[in-house]
């Protein structure tokens, strides 16, 4: 991995509880998406499946599927960045959906493939409560120094 310790942090690393208090009244909140655990490299959050995420033929949506996806990638990138100094925006969300599900919980599982300067790389693996596959996505994530 390239050297990106100009965006490392520079306070301490919140608790799963503030992360996830931070994430409300937004998307992630109205989507049922929480965070479960947090490394550096690695970050899991889930979300239920039901009315709020299903399409109207009663299956996950594959568009609250890359929302997941895209969430579990951007705080993990911001988690790892001085928040004081960048902003982390998801730039691209690439997804393959290869099975259904109706009900329950799926997980997300976010690793980080790349982290240069200005951005990284996740992949994200989507499983249902039986662990299987649901989703592969693919996160880039742009690092932007504010002005």
């Amino acid at each position: 991995m390239e050297d990106g310790s100009h965006v490392e942090h520079t306070i301490a690393t919140p608790t799963l509880k503030e992360i996830n208090r931070l994430c409300t009244n937004t998307l992630v909140t109205h989507l049922g998406i929480e965070i479960t655990e947090y490394s550096k490299n690695h970050i899991t959050g889930t979300m239920p499946v039901n009315e709020n995420t299903r399409q109207p033929m009663g299956f996950l949506h594959g568009g609250a599927t890359l929302s997941l996806a895209e969430t579990i990638a951007s705080i993990g990138s911001a988690m790892q960045t001085d928040l004081t100094k960048y902003h982390v925006f998801g730039v691209q969300v690439t997804g393959n959906h290869v099975n259904t599900v109706r009900s329950g919980i799926v997980t997300a599982t976010g690793k980080l493939l790349h982290k240069g300067r200005t951005s990284h790389v996740w992949d994200c693996d989507i499983r249902d409560q039986n662990h299987k596959l649901i989703s592969v996505v693919r996160v880039s994530i742009a690092v932007v120094e504010k002005k």
